[in-house]
């Protein structure tokens, strides 16, 4: 009698599952073979399907993006690995909107027997018992989860925003805020919430050029455009 394995669904702030998979460039250990690097781990339910075929072409057409933000994308299907190369080369035949000739240079992970999807919680059976729904991990130089998107099998992904939470962590790594809602780079940020009644006081009476407060728990820090 097979015995069932209960995966726990990695959360943010742990440290992504690790795991070795066979990819469309070659073998990879995950996370530490992306190590000092962001990355964005994100699956799809199957191979020459028409919403990931617009997803795969977006993200290749987006690479270079990536990499100038120090970000490494990596696929996951439970396809195989054959069936991911074809679909690659087909996708370069294909013209939408103004892509064309679109080489996916990222890897693409074989996960027939879905351990890493199961790793990842990417199986969910409301859904499909087959197929990995669409899922995106933020992980974090030091291979910490920072951000988890799940889109069902039908929504197909907004990139710009996956690019703009990259941009928002790193903002907040860099210099200790956090950012508003929509925030894109060049915007005000916030500053951490006044850990004391003294503290408070002081941001709402400061004069500091930088920094303006609209109350005691809500101060934010100019940005230059």
């Amino acid at each position: 009698m097979e015995e069932n394995i209960v995966y726990r669904m990695p959360l943010i702030g742990d440290a992504a599952p690790a795991f070795t998979a066979k990819t469309t460039q070659g073998d990879i250990n995950f996370p530490s073979d992306y190590e000092g690097k962001w990355v964005i781990l994100f699956s799809h339910p199957a191979d020459f399907t028409p919403v990931c075929t617009t997803e795969f072409m977006t993200f290749a057409s987006m690479a270079d993006e990536f990499k100038a933000l120090n970000t490494e994308l990596v696929g996951l299907s439970v396809d195989s690995l054959y069936a991911h190369i074809a679909w690659l080369r087909r996708i370069q035949e294909i013209e939408w909107k103004n892509f064309k000739n679109v080489e996916v240079k990222f890897p693409l992970i074989e996960d027939i027997k879905m351990d890493v999807s199961k790793l990842y919680g990417m199986i969910q059976p409301s859904q499909s018992t087959t197929q990995a729904v669409r899922a995106v991990f933020v992980i974090d130089p030091k291979g910490i989860i920072r951000t988890i998107l799940y889109y069902p099998l039908s929504t197909g992904r907004n990139f710009d925003e996956i690019k703009r939470i990259i941009l928002a962590l790193q903002k907040a790594d860099k210099d200790a805020c956090a950012t508003p809602a929509d925030w894109r780079p060049g915007e005000d940020v916030i500053v951490p919430t006044a850990g004391s009644c003294g503290v408070a006081k002081e941001r709402m009476e400061s004069k500091v050029d930088d920094q303006y407060c609209l109350d005691w728990f809500m101060c934010f820090r100019r940005e230059s455009k």
